[in-house]
């Protein structure tokens, strides 16, 4: 009786530990498919919403985009020293023929100096005149995972490099896009007269951050755009339409 006893305890706990696991799997599924979102936003408090796009997204039809309730786009231009986006251009071009507010941003090079990243993006970007001002995407990648696969006060002279050489030839500071991780260990204390603009997606930005713009989730969906990617990120300006539009490069 006993060992019968057992048996069909283990079979009860058995049966038990693999609802849980699959439970488990269906809740990674509907975060990671987008169905569950980690962060929801209050459009009162949030009104301006807005998506950021590469070349992943692939052919983005801008007029359908644009009418889904967004105010304003950042575009991938660059990447390091010489890398282009192959959408950029004709993303940046349809993008500003529509009512978003529009924006391009770089994707900062761990390996390339900072002079050379600034005249890179400035030669593809060209006249900023009415755009937001230009984003330095600063982010771990590839084989330099961690603030341990760098040397940080090298890593920060070039973006400061880079900084410097943006303001000098524009007359706008850039603004800084930060994970936690680089904002912790890159950004943070360095930069502070940069706006920021911060990737949380899993959960609300801590208290005591300064943010400008936050991408409050990577597993969007929207219409308008097929390509290799099937989500699109979803970002908010923290203040109102007017407040933003005050961002906007004005004529020299």
């Amino acid at each position: 009786m006993k060992t019968l006893l057992r048996s069909k305890w283990k079979l009860i706990c058995v049966s038990v530990v693999c609802t849980l696991a699959l439970i488990g799997v269906a809740i990674c599924m509907l975060l990671y498919y987008g169905i569950v979102k980690f962060n929801r936003i209050d459009r009162k408090k949030y009104p301006v919403v807005g998506v950021d796009v590469s070349a992943y997204q692939g052919d983005i039809d801008w007029k359908v985009l644009s009418a889904q309730n967004i105010d304003f786009a950042f575009i991938k231009a660059t990447e390091g020293s010489d890398f282009v986006d192959e959408k950029f251009e004709i993303n940046f071009k349809q993008a500003r023929e529509t009512n978003l507010r529009v924006g391009a941003y770089h994707f900062f090079s761990f390996e390339s100096p900072g002079k050379d990243q600034a005249a890179h993006f400035a030669r593809t970007v060209g006249d900023t005149e009415g755009l937001l001002p230009l984003v330095i995407d600063v982010e771990y990648y590839g084989k330099y995972r961690s603030q341990y696969a760098i040397e940080v006060p090298e890593v920060a002279k070039e973006l400061r490099a880079m900084v410097d050489e943006l303001e000098t030839t524009y007359g706008v500071t850039p603004i800084i896009y930060v994970s936690d991780e680089t904002y912790a260990t890159i950004v943070k204390g360095r930069f502070d007269e940069c706006h920021i603009w911060y990737r949380s997606v899993y959960s609300k930005i801590q208290p005591g951050i300064e943010w400008t713009f936050w991408q409050y989730s990577d597993r969007g969906r929207l219409k308008g755009y097929k390509g290799e990617e099937t989500y699109i990120d979803l970002n908010v300006f923290n203040g109102d339409a007017k407040a933003l539009d005050s961002y906007l490069v004005k004529k020299k």
